[in-house]
């Protein structure tokens, strides 16, 4: 039986997925090219540039291929505790060299690529973003946030610290650093009156 073209190039896909991942573990960011991924998958380029426009949009696809659509943060009841979770899991990101120089190396080249630069946003931060936005809507639901709390605005003072810090290296990022963020966090959006959980 002949291979069905899509199956084919589905196979091609992965290959090439698989590809740019065991070369992004090997030798780091900079040092992966297309030509290498090519080579690595069994393909030639011009079978990555018919899907990608370059390395950079092969490594985000690579990196984002198994992740979950929706992302759901655990409702405890307590919310401080429940932002301290997500905010300690990004330091951590952060703090592993290879994937935090990944991290770095996409978002230097979104600065020149706005293509890449949505895909980066919609794919890696917009779930999570969304995922801390859901859990404050049910924080004020159960009156643990104020009710005119401008919740997008809330996500951004959350994470706006913490990627400032690493992007610019302006000081160490610890679980400390995060626990202080969400400790001045909730107590702007907490009602008078109301308990902000656990210290």
């Amino acid at each position: 039986m002949t291979p069905q073209p899509a199956r084919r190039s589905e196979q091609s896909r992965r290959a090439i997925l698989a590809a740019a991942l065991a070369l992004l573990t090997e030798q780091g960011y900079a040092a992966v090219t297309v030509e290498a991924i090519a080579a690595r998958a069994g393909v030639g380029k011009q079978t990555i540039y018919r899907w990608w426009r370059g390395k950079g949009g092969v490594i985000l696809d690579a990196l984002t291929d198994n992740l979950p659509e929706v992302l759901a943060l655990p409702d405890t009841g307590d919310l401080r505790a429940d932002l301290r979770e997500v905010l300690r899991a990004t330091v951590a990101e952060f703090a592993d060299p290879r994937l935090s120089a990944t991290t770095r190396a996409i978002t230097i080249e979104t600065l020149a690529d706005e293509e890449l630069a949505d895909q980066a946003r919609d794919r890696l931060l917009r779930p999570q973003l969304d995922m801390v936005h859901t859990r404050l809507e049910a924080a004020r639901d159960a009156g643990q946030v104020r009710p005119d709390a401008p919740l997008d605005q809330v996500v951004e003072l959350l994470f706006g610290p913490l990627y400032h810090r690493w992007l610019l290296r302006t000081g160490p990022l610890t679980d400390e650093y995060a626990d202080s963020i969400v400790d001045l966090v909730v107590a702007a959006v907490t009602p008078a009156g109301t308990s902000t959980g656990t210290r």
